[in-house]
Order: C-alpha cells, then structure tokens, then sequence
C-alpha cells in the first residue's frame, strides 16, 4: 500500500530549510515499492522530483507534482579479498553514517569525504569530493531503476562519466534513473594509502601531535575542519559549498598571480589550476552580506544561506549576482553545485 502525503511541506526534506510545498509526496523504502510506485496513476500523472537528503538542491518555488524520498537502507559486504572489500549500500543511506561504518571497520577509501551531507544515492550523481578524494576513486558500480521501465540497471565506472562534480545523471540521463544502490571497493587499513595532499589536513594531524595518522584519525581531522568552516544546516539553512572551485589554465593563472600574489591554487594532474571559490568570492567583498534573508555565510564565503526569512529564488538572486561580480572582476565564471529545482 503507497502512502501519499498531499500539500506536504518539503522544509524537512532540504537543507536550506525553504518551506516549499509539494503537491504529493511519498517516501519509498524498497525497490519493489519504487517499482510498484511506477505503474500507479499518481506517478503516471504527476511531474516528479526525486530527492535524496536535500542537501545539494534550491527549491525555487512550490512543486507541482510527485516528490519521492528515497529511504532505501541496507549496507552490505558483498565480495572480499586479502586487500580490499566491496560494500553495496542502499541509495537511501546517509552518507556520513556510511562513512563511519566504513572507519569503524578500518575499510579505507572515504575518510576524506567525512561529514559531507546527504545520501549514498546521490553521491555518484555529483561526483562528491574533498581533500583530493573523489568517489570516483573508490566507486565499483552502482544499481539504478530505469523510471520508463522500471528495470534495474548497472553502471560502471564508464558508464557514470564521471567528471569534477558531474555524471551522466547531471545530464544525458538526468531524471531518467532512481539510484538504488552503490558499491564501493575499499583497501582494508594495513594495504591503504591515505591521502594527505592537502596541507590543511597535515596542520591539523601535526597539531595534535599525530605523526603516524590512522584511517580514523584523518576522518577526524576532516570533520574538525569542516565543522569550523562550514555551518551545520541544523543551525542555519545552507547546502554547503554553493559553487565549484573552477579550474583554469595556467596562462590565465600566471596573469591572476601578478595582480593577487596569495591567490590559494591546487595544481591537478592535467596542469591546469583549481582556484577557491570561496576566496575568490570573499576578495570580491561578498562574505557576510546580507539581502532579503538570505546571505553569504560570515565564516566562509562559499556557503549562502538562509536567515530563515528568505525564499529559494532570493538565493538565487543572490548567487547571479555573486557571479557577475566573480566574472568582472577576475574574469571567471563560477558554475554552482547546487541544482535548481
């Protein structure tokens, strides 16, 4: 039996806290109940919007149709060998729970993505990253149901064209699939390499006195860096880092050096220079503002937020306006994380 809910509040169901109104929603727990959900005339209706933890979405207004929460739980070790183990995780799992479940097993690979918000099933769709983690580094394959067929289909690796903070579920196949599990293959602690490339996470290691960091350990270093630059959305309504640190070439690098010497910059593999947003957006004036109760977070110029007053299309307005500033002034363009619903 389907349960719908009419004229449901979504505040609960993203991070921003915008108190748009959905039209019907449900909250599916299997994918039998999914797959059952497809064939009935509420869906075949209904324009729909599936959503994970909302945690990487802006409700810009009402929803005139179906919202499905994904609640598919489960996480299981499905294969294993002297080195490495693969876990399978239901779409519906929290991400960071996840994540510690995986450093209390001391299964390496996800320590530097601790603390991220959101579900397992939306992961692939974004490519999450920190700290020079992405799951594309870990990510063995994922199930998903084709919503024209109600089929499950797997994805590999290739298949999910992965890119920085992109997929093939951002476009070609965006709304065409409900990601219903993940597996990840991760190297048990003895056969895993931490990654520790990032300065900040080493400052905070050498501070406390950590010369040789466990899994556990770096976990912990991430979440003390997080949790004193982002905001936790329980607090104030935010869906953490707005925009992608773009990435230019090295040409267009050099000419920034000259003019702002202490530009922060990470060369990646290809040669070309990933800026921070939030430091470019902070030079350019725009940490702390305030508008129409909604603004750029005091402490960290990548995070807008919502004062509790203000409305989905007010961030909006705000972050064209961030980058058109961004774009005048050091001829960038900033592309947001955040999808606009």
């Amino acid at each position: 039996m389907l349960n719908f809910l009419k004229s449901e509040s979504l505040r609960s169901y993203n991070t921003f806290g915008f108190s748009a109104v959905a039209d019907l929603l449900i909250e599916i727990n299997t994918i039998e109940e999914f797959q059952l959900l497809l064939e009935s005339k509420e869906w075949k209706e209904n324009s729909h919007l599936i959503l994970g933890g909302g945690s990487n979405i802006l409700l810009t207004d009402d929803f005139h149709g179906l919202v499905v929460i994904n609640k598919i739980s489960g996480i299981k070790k499905v294969a294993e060998d002297d080195e490495t183990v693969t876990v399978k995780v239901g779409g519906g799992v929290n991400w960071h729970e996840f994540v510690l479940f995986t450093i209390n097993n001391d299964w390496g690979g996800l320590e530097n993505l601790s603390l991220i918000p959101g579900t397992v099933g939306a992961a692939p769709m974004q490519n999450i990253g920190a700290y020079g983690i992405e799951i594309k580094d870990t990510f063995e394959n994922l199930e998903a149901v084709n919503l024209e067929s109600g089929e499950i289909e797997s994805f590999n690796t290739d298949a999910c064209k992965f890119g920085y903070r992109e997929s093939v579920f951002k476009h070609k196949l965006k709304g065409k699939y409900l990601i219903v599990s993940v597996s990840f293959r991760l190297h048990k602690k003895n056969f895993h390499k931490l990654s520790l490339e990032y300065g900040v996470i080493r400052d905070v290691l050498e501070q406390r006195d950590i010369n040789k960091p466990s899994i556990k350990d770096v976990s912990n270093a991430v979440i003390e860096i997080r949790e004193s630059k982002l905001p936790n959305p329980a607090e104030i309504g935010n869906s953490g880092s707005f925009f992608k640190n773009p990435i230019i070439d090295s040409f267009q690098f050099e000419a920034l050096k000259e003019q702002y010497p202490s530009i922060p910059s990470y060369e990646l593999e290809s040669g070309q220079i990933k800026l921070a947003a939030g430091w470019l957006i902070e030079k350019a004036g725009w940490k702390g503002y305030e508008e129409n109760g909604v603004g750029v977070h005091h402490k960290q110029a990548l995070v807008l937020v919502n004062h509790g007053q203000g409305r989905g299309r007010d961030i909006l307005n705000l972050a064209k306006k961030i980058q058109s500033s961004i774009q005048s002034k050091f001829g960038i363009e900033l592309s947001p994380e955040v999808n606009f619903i």
